[in-house]
């Protein structure tokens, strides 16, 4: 198996490589209207990195609880900015959003972004009181699953707290990247891969929803069914969707990715 073509999403989806451009001005409108309306919070520090900030969003009442956002990119692209609009389902339910940004590869290792990850949460949690709910996507899904793994130090108040966890096409083992093009950037080596392959972990004390699209790359569905299994997670295939859209969901109220969070 050609390793490389495998784990390419962008190239096998019809205008792919449109995405980005349009997911950026999409989160802006969002944040733009959001802000204007007093229910963004912007540029929270969570840390002394440049890109160690979240935005907070606000619903339009009190909020029910937080739900943290983890976004995508083989954790070397994209930021926050990306996916601003992707709060609108769930802040419409009564849910306040965070979206933390991090450092990337290279500059960062994947175990140095799981802790950053671990300390977005712990920034974000105090700002908003009630249960805490984790979501991401493909490497964020990834992220999103390490914070129910034990080896990740959450503080006591965020652990009694969390409450669920849905990864969204997520990468649960981590080796078979260890035979492709990315990992000259994610510099990994088989103890780091096996280490934060939350597959390989025990599986977690909160309820966990793995989300799929069912018109992914293969590689895609059997990372979704590979976490699913070792944790004995729920296994959703959402009917029609890819890699790109499968977090559309996200942006509707009544959509079954935003009840798969909150319900």
């Amino acid at each position: 198996m050609d390793m490389d073509r495998a784990y390419n999403n962008a190239d096998f989806i019809p205008g792919g490589a449109d995405n980005p451009d349009r997911w950026l001005a999409d989160g802006r409108a969002f944040r733009e209207t959001e802000a204007a309306v007093g229910r963004a919070r912007l540029n929270v520090s969570y840390g002394g990195g440049a890109r160690q900030k979240l935005d907070l969003f606000h619903p339009s009442g009190k909020a029910a609880g937080l739900v943290v956002f983890v976004h995508g990119g083989y954790w070397m692209k994209f930021d926050r900015a990306y996916w601003s609009h992707l709060a609108r389902g769930l802040t419409a339910r009564g849910w306040a959003v965070a979206m933390p940004s991090y450092t990337l590869a290279p500059e960062a290792r994947v175990h140095e972004i799981t802790r950053e990850i671990a300390r977005a949460i712990e920034a974000a949690a105090p700002l908003v009181a009630g249960p805490i709910r984790l979501a991401g996507h493909s490497a964020g899904g990834h992220l999103a699953a390490r914070m129910g793994c034990r080896d990740v130090v959450l503080n006591d108040e965020v652990r009694a707290r969390l409450k669920r966890i849905v990864p969204i096409s997520p990468i649960g083992d981590l080796r078979p990247l260890l035979q492709t093009a990315l990992n000259d950037t994610l510099g990994m080596d088989m103890d780091e891969a096996e280490a934060e392959s939350p597959a390989l972990h025990a599986a977690p004390d909160v309820p966990v929803t793995v989300w799929v699209g069912a018109e992914e790359r293969p590689v895609f569905l059997d990372q979704a069914r590979w976490l699913a299994e070792a944790w004995g997670a729920v296994h959703r295939i959402d009917p029609g969707r890819h890699h790109f859209d499968v977090i559309d969901g996200l942006e509707m109220a009544d959509s079954p990715l935003v009840a798969a969070i909150l319900d």
